[in-house]
């Protein structure tokens, strides 16, 4: 969740200070990294899950405030569009309760907010990119109003120079511009958290950019933008160009875009703090009172407030987090390749698997990061994003090779010995990852429901384009409240 900051304007000096500050921040968290000072003892994890508002014709409705007033729960919050809203789920332990709370937990928060969101005349919709949402829709009306997206996207243009030029090729080709950086609020994402202690915190992240690819071809979601047919997981590039900060002539010269894969693999979360600082203006230079040297010389735990808000504006893939809570301070891994949806059910197995094959990888004798190059990870991630359970994806020791069979000969077996030890016995293991197993077994994901209905109903109903979308848009709504995961939605 994002932090929220005043309207206001910049200033040289404004920027100056900042990055002392950053500088000041990034040594403390050097010598807290030296002291092992961190919470690690319990591991907790975390859910957030962006989702989009419709009207009763499946058009997105530009009403979060209204919907969130209706709602009156501080666990909901606004997202750059008015069309947006967003969960954080209070974490937890892995194992507390059973997938079963968690599930239960989950369902219960959002249908309550689906019903309050009817009060309003709206509902509530998980899925990667809301297919009825036409170009007309996005623009500057379109922020939500807290001063931060307007500020931040003041920021963006200031740094650009010019229009944002998106361009995406699939059965269809989009070419636009966009003198707002709105069209991010088009990708609506699940983020899983995962709190690990710093010196496992690398191979957390080396393992979790590894299976960045699987993870969006197992679950891709977003195959519609703007009434075109693209991606199988059109949020992966739409984002990378909604809130890409550098002209052309920038670009060219090897500068890093915001949205990052990343570049190498780490030794240290240390790592990467300093890349943000090293590479990346600051975007919101915005300094607190707080002095992180001093708090430290008197025993007490800093914020960093100004490390941590200028990590929230470099959207790496797998980012990572410094959080203090209950007075400890804590690193997180932030998974952001998943896009939201189709239903809980499907959330919770993306997140076991997730969960279980991160540990697993994290443990093997041989990380897969040193026989795998970096380069190789970030190439599955287009190529899932691009063919989606489809795609041909690179794994050590079997080449290129099918998502399904990737799956189901190498990896689901590893992801259900890391759920073995963190707890989760087979009765718990077995649902989840078993939905998995079916979408690889049936290669149907939402992304593969949502081009095969929408071409259904344009070649039965003989409707236009855009009322093929909307008439699969309810009917995915429909599936989405009935909580069957997505292999098994019918077409018909």
């Amino acid at each position: 969740m994002g932090r929220d900051v005043p309207a206001l304007v910049f200033t040289r000096e404004d920027r100056r200070r900042y990055r002392i500050k950053m500088q000041g921040c990034l040594d403390a968290f050097a010598l807290m990294l030296r002291e092992a000072r961190f919470e690690s003892e319990r591991p907790q994890v975390g859910l957030e899950i962006e989702l989009n508002l419709v009207d009763d014709d499946a058009e997105p409705a530009m009403r979060n405030s209204d919907v969130l007033e209706a709602i009156s729960d501080p666990a909901w919050s606004t997202e750059l569009g008015r069309f947006n809203l967003e969960i954080n789920v209070p974490p937890r332990r892995l194992t507390a309760g059973g997938p079963d709370a968690w599930e239960s937990e989950i369902r219960s928060a959002l249908n309550h907010a689906d019903q309050r969101a009817r009060s309003v005349g709206t509902r509530l919709i998980m899925i990667g990119i809301l297919p009825t949402l036409r170009q007309e829709d996005i623009g500057e009306d379109t922020l939500s109003e807290n001063p931060r997206y307007r500020l931040l996207n003041d920021q963006v243009f200031a740094a650009r120079g010019e229009d944002l030029r998106i361009e995406i090729d699939g059965a269809d080709r989009l070419r636009t511009y966009a003198d707002t950086i709105t069209p991010e609020a088009a990708c609506t994402s699940t983020q899983f958290h995962l709190q690990v202690s710093p010196e496992e915190f690398a191979g957390y992240w080396n393992a979790a950019q590894a299976i960045a690819g699987v993870q969006v071809a197992l679950a891709a979601n977003s195959p519609f933008l703007f009434g075109k047919e693209l991606w199988h997981e059109t949020r992966i590039p739409l984002f990378e160009q909604a809130t890409d900060t550098r002209p052309e002539e920038i670009k060219v010269q090897g500068v890093r875009p915001r949205v990052w894969f990343g570049e190498r693999w780490i030794n240290s979360v240390f790592d990467l703090f300093e890349e943000n600082l090293r590479y990346f203006p600051a975007l919101l230079p915005l300094c607190d009172e707080q002095d992180p040297a001093e708090t430290l010389d008197r025993g007490d735990i800093p914020e960093l407030p100004e490390l941590t808000l200028h990590n929230g504006t470099i959207y790496r893939w797998n980012r990572p987090v410094y959080a203090v809570a209950n007075d400890l301070p804590h690193i997180r891994v932030e998974n952001r390749v998943l896009p939201a949806g189709p239903t809980v059910a499907d959330t919770l197995a993306n997140g076991a698997f997730y969960y279980g094959l991160t540990r697993a990888l994290v443990e093997e004798d041989r990380p897969v990061w040193s026989r795998m190059s970096f380069s190789a990870a970030e190439d599955n991630l287009h190529a899932a994003a691009r063919h989606g359970i489809d795609a041909l994806l690179y794994w050590p020791g079997m080449g290129e090779v099918p998502v399904p069979e990737l799956v189901l000969r190498r990896l689901l077996p590893l992801a259900h010995r890391g759920l073995e030890h963190s707890g989760m016995d087979a009765a718990w293991r077995e649902p989840l990852l078993g939905v998995i197993e079916q979408r690889c077994v049936t290669a149907r994901n939402g992304a593969v429901w949502q081009k095969e209905m929408f071409h259904h109903l344009a070649g039965t109903t003989h409707a236009g384009r855009h009322e093929a979308l909307r008439r699969m848009t309810q009917v995915y709504i429909d599936y989405m409240h009935l909580n069957a995961p997505v292999h098994t939605w019918p077409v018909d």
